[in-house]
């Protein structure tokens, strides 16, 4: 932990330096790059900085998070802008499960932090909420830009990769800072992160999630989300080797478009293209990885353990696939996740995305997309397209609510199923 402080320090002492005095050959960033980044650096280390006070007071107050165990913690990857947000939030209402939320994302990744703010909200319910008021009037005007791409709300369930902030190991991190080669490489991290800090950075996630158990009920079972883990996918493997995997699969000429629309405010707001002016084109070598990273990974795993499904699929009939999954990874259907399943179902068959976008739009052409990952996902979805025939041979007649394994649970493999349904949503 200690040697990951100073690493991480380091990284952003130098990224800063970086960012304003670019190094031999890169371009000088633009006026309104350098004005943005004035501000976002101080802010972004002070936020870092408390969270590094929350893990240092973790190790004095809280040292029984680390005798956690993590046992069979459930996963959702895939590529970006396939389906595993909505997936998750409906995996979410499972009370079996348990995932982060949005502000332990950002202001909580410590069991101090989520002390704190969980007893100042009691606090504030006991005197009339007139904190949890003006954050609900925040949220709704800071976070209404992402509805149409990624609705966002403080407690709506969150992409646990924001905790890895810290140490400058969330993908997300690109944007501010495109010339990282550490940020990049987490997007290839299987294959090109050096096999030290790969083992520093994964027992980092590994405390991170033991710090969540610790809070939220160590008999629960992780709920984990994340499309930017699709890289990381064999070392979660490894290093939680009873979990099981969901892994949501969308056409490469879909994927890559949709994404770069989704990051198009912030690729604007921190001119990320005067100080990366390919970008672009490494956002497309890398969803190559994405795709041959699963197969290579994930592909050899039982069908107990791994489930695959494509947003075509999780469109088509949500409720019924989902029951599916569970009887093929073995998950306990309660009643009341069935009833929650059945009502995101109805909801989502109303749902229509105000995310457009095109291939046009960014110079992208389909054959040039595919022709790389194309051949993958072609695997990889009639694999999800063999277990749905499978599912509803072995099953005809199923109907919303049914078991499709006869009784609830558990452990009983079956052929693979797909799932759900959503909008455009990550």
């Amino acid at each position: 932990m200690l040697r990951l402080f100073f690493e991480s320090l380091t990284d952003l002492l130098r990224l800063t330096y970086r960012t304003f005095v670019p190094g031999p050959g890169r371009p000088r960033p633009s006026a309104k790059r350098i004005l943005v980044m004035s501000g976002f650096i101080p802010l972004f280390a002070l936020v870092q900085g408390i969270h590094w006070i929350g893990f240092l007071l973790d190790e004095v107050f809280y040292r029984g998070y680390r005798r956690v165990e993590i046992r069979e913690p459930l996963f959702v990857l895939g590529v970006p802008r396939s389906g595993t947000t909505y997936l998750h939030r409906v995996l979410a209402d499972d009370t079996a499960l348990t995932t982060f939320s949005t502000w332990e994302c950002l202001f909580a990744p410590s069991v101090t932090q989520r002390r704190f703010w969980l007893g100042l909200g009691r606090i504030d319910e006991r005197v009339g909420r007139p904190l949890g008021r003006m954050l609900d009037w925040i949220e709704r005007h800071a976070f209404k830009g992402l509805d149409a791409v990624h609705a966002m709300r403080l407690s709506d369930p969150e992409e646990d990769y924001f905790a890895l902030m810290p140490v400058l190991a969330c993908f997300i991190l690109v944007l501010p800072f495109p010339h990282s080669d550490l940020v990049w490489r987490m997007g290839l991290f299987d294959r090109d992160m050096p096999e030290a800090r790969r083992a520093r950075l994964m027992d980092f996630y590994h405390r991170c999630l033991q710090r969540h158990l610790y809070v939220h009920g160590t008999e629960k079972r992780l709920l984990s989300k994340n499309a930017a883990f699709a890289p990381l996918a064999g070392s979660l493997a490894v290093r939680f080797p009873d979990a099981r995997f969901i892994v949501c699969l969308r056409e490469p000429h879909a994927t890559l478009p949709s994404q770069l629309s989704s990051l198009a405010a912030g690729i604007d707001f921190f001119d990320v293209l005067s100080a990366t002016p390919d970008f672009r084109e490494r956002l497309t070598g890398q969803l190559g990885f994405y795709y041959k990273n699963l197969e290579r990974t994930l592909g050899e795993l039982p069908e107990e353990r791994c489930a695959w499904v494509t947003m075509r699929a999780l469109q088509s009939d949500p409720a019924r696939r989902m029951l599916f999954i569970y009887a093929q990874l073995g998950l306990p259907a309660s009643a009341q996740f069935r009833a929650a399943v059945a009502r995101h179902a109805a909801e989502a068959g109303t749902y229509r995305s105000a995310h457009g976008y095109s291939l046009e739009q960014f110079g992208l052409s389909r054959g040039d997309i595919d022709r790389d990952p194309g051949p993958v996902f072609a695997r990889l979805a009639a694999r999800s397209a063999r277990t749905a025939t499978d599912a509803v041979s072995m099953h005809p007649g199923a109907r919303l609510g049914d078991d499709p394994m006869g009784s609830s649970s558990t452990r009983s493999p079956m052929r693979h199923a797909e799932p759900i349904h959503c909008g455009d949503q990550s």
